[in-house]
């Protein structure tokens, strides 16, 4: 597998993956009606705002990941390639050095993205509550979580 940054050619794929994992992340937390396809919520969330970086596996790309210098705003992979080790590199290839922090937020009700994230070193440090960025008609209960005291 190897993590790269992303290209223009990347985006259709990307669309695909985010639009199939963020179905799934909406079910964990019985929010599938907040559903809005990549080629609307990159503009209304600010994807390319952020630093993006793509795993390829086997010349596909299988996941992405889109950060800044405090926060993983976006992690989605193909859910044909779960449990594949993708999530686990995108990660490790943004946090790199131990010394540096990041926040995330998960959905309540996505326990398999909680765990995953516990797995890869983030701590819970609170539940927080909102509207859903993007989509601000949604209400949505988050855990925030990050690796400060994993370091």
């Amino acid at each position: 597998m190897i993590i790269r940054e992303y290209s223009e050619n990347d985006w259709a794929r990307l669309c695909e993956i985010h639009d199939l994992a963020r179905l799934d992340e909406l079910r964990g937390a019985s929010l599938e009606d907040a559903f809005i396809p990549l080629e609307i919520a990159a503009k209304n969330e600010d994807l390319f705002d952020y630093h993006l970086l793509v795993a390829e596996d086997n010349d596909q790309v299988v996941g992405f990941i889109a950060h800044d210098d405090e926060e993983i705003a976006w992690l989605y992979v193909d859910p044909t390639a779960y449990r594949r080790g993708v999530g686990k590199a995108l990660v490790n290839a943004v946090i790199g050095s131990p010394a540096r922090t990041f926040a995330i937020e998960v959905l309540k009700g996505n326990i398999t993205a909680l765990k995953f994230y516990q797995s890869v070193g983030f701590i819970e440090t609170g539940i927080a509550s909102g509207r859903m960025p993007g989509n601000e008609k949604f209400h949505v209960t988050v855990h925030t979580l990050d690796n400060a005291k994993s370091n």
